[in-house]
């Protein structure tokens, strides 16, 4: 008897409760679970969801799973989660502060930009792509009131031009009090940096550190001061290969992601115990799921998922606030290599905290970007 699309499973994303009580959405393509995606990894709900099916895409069946309609997930989880969270705001101000900035010009970066130039800050764009950095250097210009905005050329994929920028950064500026290492590439397909690098873990994680490293000297005179770098929860979702970095061997574009956002979690801790009284502090960062051209590399699959689940997610501007929060919180002060979310200290994975690797990772991050960091 021939089976139906339904008795294949066709036509349908799967949403399996765990015995725990845990929401994981099963990627069609990987089965990697998702849930962190939306934030649902805590959150118990055995009693207030209809299982029911929804006809979301094309997708392989779970084991044995109940099937969930997603959007009523995230309605119950949305509206818990703002139950409890209180909004955050400052009116600290940044005057005579230097502010560098990667991607700053487009999603929560320009955000992040806009928001420290209301506050007085002399912001550094720095954007691979100059003429979209200009157009937003102007739109920076006009929605902060604040002329005090430059843009300079920095390809993160290319280390030749990021010691070119710290060059001039260093020559120029006097200080830098806050260095927010926001630029970055997601779920991309297979591509080298132009020194050899996997894209992700290239530009995500080698091209900052190096950035850092050239920069830190100038950052340490201007202490107090802040290097924030931003991950997400995506770090929890895999680990660090530290025999095949660069995915030589075989490549997931989304493993490979989450491994990058891993090395910015280790990389800031292992950071913040090198700049012990110093007055540089360290922080890296979940977003939150913002709406940006990041998910321009998303699988057909995950296109669907995020369609459905955007009037759930954050915008840009909402996304910028735990970059903000980092940069200019007063309470932070005296807190430096942790994890935020929500503009609030937040729980990283096991692997996120694993010193034994971090330090093997800061090893090799110098060897291959050839220089000495103790």
């Amino acid at each position: 008897m021939e089976q139906t699309a339904h008795d294949r499973g066709e036509g349908y994303i799967y949403v399996t409760i765990c015995e725990e009580g845990k929401v994981q959405i099963k990627d069609a393509d990987t089965y990697t679970p998702a849930a962190s995606l939306f934030q649902m990894n805590n959150f118990k709900m055995e009693d207030c969801i209809k299982l029911v099916e929804q006809p979301i895409y094309d997708s392989i069946p779970c084991m044995s799973p109940h099937v969930v309609k997603i959007q009523d997930v995230l309605k119950v989880v949305l509206s818990q989660r703002n139950l409890f969270r209180s909004a955050w705001s400052s009116a600290e101000r940044l005057e005579d502060k230097t502010v560098v900035i990667t991607g700053a010009n487009t999603g929560i970066g320009k955000e992040t930009a806009i928001d420290l130039a209301k506050r007085g800050a002399k912001i550094i764009m720095a954007c691979r792509d100059m003429e979209r950095g200009e157009a937003a250097k102007k739109e920076v210009i006009e929605s902060s009131g604040s002329e005090n905005v430059l843009c300079m050329k920095l390809d993160l994929a290319d280390s030749k031009s990021i010691r070119e920028f710290a060059e001039a950064i260093n020559k120029d500026e006097p200080k830098l009090n806050i260095l927010v290492n926001n630029a970055g590439v997601m779920v991309c397909p297979y591509g080298k940096t132009a020194d050899g690098f996997e894209m992700q873990i290239g530009v995500n994680h080698f091209g900052h550190f190096l950035l850092t490293h050239l920069l830190i000297d100038l950052i340490k005179r201007s202490a107090p001061a802040r290097i924030i770098t931003v991950s997400s929860m995506a770090h929890s979702w895999s680990s660090i290969n530290l025999e095949d970095i660069n995915s030589e061997k075989s490549y997931d574009k989304n493993r490979a992601y989450s491994q990058s956002k891993l090395a910015n979690v280790l990389f800031t801790r292992s950071l913040a115990k090198r700049l012990e009284g110093t007055g540089v502090t360290t922080y890296s960062l979940h977003p939150g799921v913002v709406q940006t051209d990041l998910w321009r590399h998303l699988n057909a699959p995950q296109r669907a998922i995020m369609k459905m689940v955007s009037p759930f997610t954050k915008n840009s501007s909402q996304g910028a606030q735990t970059s903000i929060y980092c940069a200019v919180e007063p309470s932070l002060d005296k807190e430096s290599g942790g994890y935020y979310s929500d503009c609030a200290p937040a729980n990283c994975s096991a692997a996120g905290k694993d010193d034994v690797v971090a330090q093997k990772l800061w090893d090799m991050s110098c060897q291959m970007l050839s220089l000495t960091w103790e």
